[in-house]
C-alpha cells in the first residue's frame, strides 16, 4: 500500500464509485419497466381512464429519469473532472 500515490488511490476509488453510481440506471430501468407494465394493465382494465393514467405515468417516469441523469453527471465528474485530486 505504500507504493500507491494518493492521486492513484483517489482515482481508483473514484472509478469504483462511478461504477456503483451507474447501477442506479439499472434499478431505474427496472422500475420504469414495471411502472409502464402496470399502466398498460390498468388501461386494459379501465380504457376510459387512459388519459389520466398516461399523464400520471409520464410524470412519474420523468421524475425517475432525473435520478439517472444526476447519477450520470456524478459519474462523469468523478471520472473526468475529479475535484478530489486537486485537494491532495
Amino acid at each position: 500500500m505504500s507504493n500507491v500515490t494518493p492521486e492513484a488511490f483517489v482515482l481508483g476509488l473514484s472509478a469504483i464509485a462511478s461504477a456503483i453510481v451507474m447501477f442506479v440506471g439499472f434499478g431505474v430501468g427496472l422500475g420504469q419497466g414495471l411502472a409502464t407494465g402496470k399502466a398498460v394493465e390498468s388501461i386494459a382494465r379501465q380504457p376510459e381512464a387512459k388519459g389520466d393514467i398516461m399523464s400520471t405515468m409520464f410524470a412519474g417516469l420523468a421524475m425517475t429519469e432525473t435520478s439517472v441523469i444526476f447519477a450520470l453527471i456524478v459519474a462523469l465528474v468523478l471520472l473526468f473532472a475529479n475535484p478530489l485530486v486537486g485537494k491532495l
